[in-house]
C-alpha cells in the first residue's frame, strides 16, 4: 500500500455518499444512515472531507463547529487502507483548518474499547478529559471524551 502522501484530501460531495456509506457500514456497529450524511454535507461552518485514491473514497471525516470548538463527529478509513496514516492525515488537516479559523479546542468521543483510535488521538496530542458512562446506545459502552488544545499548534 502506498504512503499517505500519495492521497488527496477533498471536500465531501453528494456523489461521494455511497462510498462513504460503504466505509461507515464496515466501520461502526451502528452506522449513520444516508440521511444524516446528506444533512451534514449541507451544513455550514464545519469541516467535512474525504481522502480519494485512484478515484475512490478511502477515508472521511465529518465535524461540527460550535463557538470556538471543532467537534469531531465521525472519522473512518476503509479497512483495506488502514494502518498507513490516512486517519492521522485527515485529523491533522482538520486541526490545521480549525486552528487557521481561530478555533481553540477539538473535542471527540471514542469508545473505550477502540484502542487503535485512542492510540491515534493520543499520538496527535488529545488527552482524555472524562468517561461518559453508557454513552453508546447500541451497546451501552462507555466513551472517553478527549480534548485537543488548538492554540498549542501556534506556540
Amino acid at each position: 500500500m502506498e504512503k499517505a502522501a500519495n492521497y488527496e484530501i477533498e471536500p465531501i460531495g453528494p456523489e461521494d455518499l455511497d462510498e462513504i456509506l460503504a466505509i461507515e457500514n464496515v466501520s461502526y456497529p451502528s452506522p449513520w444512515p444516508k440521511q444524516i450524511f446528506e444533512k451534514e454535507i449541507e451544513a455550514q461552518n464545519s469541516y467535512k472531507r474525504i481522502i480519494r485514491f485512484s478515484g475512490s473514497v478511502v477515508a472521511y471525516i465529518v465535524t461540527w463547529t460550535i463557538h470556538v470548538e471543532v467537534h469531531i463527529l465521525n472519522i473512518a478509513v476503509h479497512p483495506d487502507f488502514r494502518k498507513i496514516g490516512l486517519g492521522e492525515m485527515l485529523l491533522r488537516d482538520c486541526l490545521g483548518f480549525s486552528s487557521e479559523r481561530g478555533l481553540k479546542l477539538a473535542i471527540l468521543e471514542v469508545r473505550t474499547s477502540n484502542n487503535s483510535a485512542i492510540k491515534l488521538y493520543e499520538k496527535i496530542g488529545f488527552r482524555t478529559l472524562r468517561v461518559r458512562k453508557k454513552y453508546y446506545s447500541d451497546t451501552g459502552e462507555d466513551a472517553y471524551v478527549m480534548l485537543y488544545e488548538l492554540e498549542s499548534e501556534k506556540e
